[in-house]
């Protein structure tokens, strides 16, 4: 029972991270002695000391003989930073309990191993199923070599994202605004189709709150985009990347380039659209781990027909717009039986809109 509640405090600790380290994980230490914890960290950002170490150097005391608690596997490679099990057999605590093992290739298990075959009595899956889920981006990035994949789209209350005309500013509140650029700031990547750079002319950037950039990802087989786009402009303050075809204008391409532009270049389907297997695994490659989809509708449902999403944050505005662009069109789905189920995790108001946090019951 003591370790679930000092695992639980661990788990805490590593949230403080969120934002900050991608692609590495979150992750949270705590030590304790004698039931006293007399220190505590968490992985601050991407390339700083790992959880471990910040909670060694603010150890108040010797940790040798303590009980050393942390979210995830300690790493035994050298990376950005040294191994923390090195530091952790160099200062033998009594114990260290594990939430997780790694799924990195570098990690699984050596780590885990390595402080076994030192002697030092390791616990391994307090919390388990709670460790994994922190760092849910991480895992499917580690275990399927593509990003997590998250769908946000605000619609009216009659299921509509924009009028016939195609205007949707805006549906959702400023709250529910600012709610989604928070979660652009915790993806890598924001990721759009062409038509909907086409319409919207969006800058797609964290404005409206504290947060990084992610990197903007624009899906456009034959290279349509308009030089004058928003999404070209400030690479000083957020990268851009296109995903086009091999097919696509080569001229286009270098001009783009010159400007900072990355072009990637992913295998199209029979309909001349990027498929999106081959997008994930491009994207997986560049190392992108997380992926914000914010639309438009046709990549929303060249997604869902393969089923390569992960979780979905769904803006209900109270608004009926009639005639109007849904978020999801057909996907040759015939019967309810055959329809695609969710796990709502959670539901939350912001200035009368309704979000709903959900997840597939099942990913590819």
């Amino acid at each position: 029972m003591q370790d679930r509640i000092y695992m639980k405090r661990a788990l805490a600790l590593a949230r403080r991270g969120e934002g900050r380290v991608s692609p590495n994980p979150m992750v949270g230490a705590l030590i304790v002695k004698e039931g006293r914890v007399i220190g505590e960290g968490y992985h601050r950002r991407y390339g700083g000391n790992h959880a471990e170490v910040n909670a060694i150097e603010r150890a108040t005391e010797p940790i040798a003989g303590a009980d050393f608690y942390v979210t995830l596997e300690p790493c035994s490679h050298y990376g950005k930073t040294p191994p923390c099990v090195d530091r952790l057999i160099e200062l033998r605590p009594a114990r260290v309990i594990v939430g997780t093992a790694d799924p990195n290739p570098l990690v699984a298990g050596r780590g885990i191993a390595a402080l076994r075959q030192a002697g030092i009595d390791t616990d391994v899956g307090v919390l388990e199923a709670e460790c994994r889920r922190l760092n849910e981006k991480f895992f499917t990035f580690m275990e399927k070599k593509r990003p997590f994949v998250t769908i946000k789209f605000a619609q009216t209350i009659d299921g509509r994202i924009a009028g016939a005309a195609g205007d949707s500013k805006w549906i959702s509140s400023e709250a529910s605004r600012k709610f989604a650029h928070r979660l652009r700031s915790l993806h890598d990547g924001v990721l759009v189709g062409i038509g909907t750079v086409l319409q919207d002319d969006p800058d797609l950037t964290v404005r409206l709150v504290r947060g990084r950039n992610p990197v903007r990802i624009v899906v456009d087989s034959s290279l349509r985009i308009p030089l004058n786009s928003l999404v070209l402009a400030h690479q000083n303050r957020a990268r851009t990347m296109i995903v086009t075809s091999p097919q696509a204008d080569a001229e286009k391409a270098a001009l783009l380039q010159e400007r900072g532009i990355e072009i990637v270049r992913a295998d199209a389907a029979e309909d001349g659209r990027i498929d999106i297997k081959a997008l994930l695994s491009v994207l997986g490659a560049q190392g992108i781990s997380s992926v914000l989809l914010e639309g438009g509708a046709a990549l929303i449902t060249s997604f869902l027909k393969v089923r390569a999403a992960d979780r979905f944050y769904i803006v209900t505005a109270p608004r009926i717009l009639g005639q109007g662009i849904e978020a999801v069109g057909d996907l040759g789905i015939e019967k309810i039986a055959q329809s695609i189920e969710l796990h709502v995790d959670g539901v939350m108001k912001k200035d009368g809109d309704i979000i709903i946090n959900a997840r597939m019951r099942e990913t590819r």
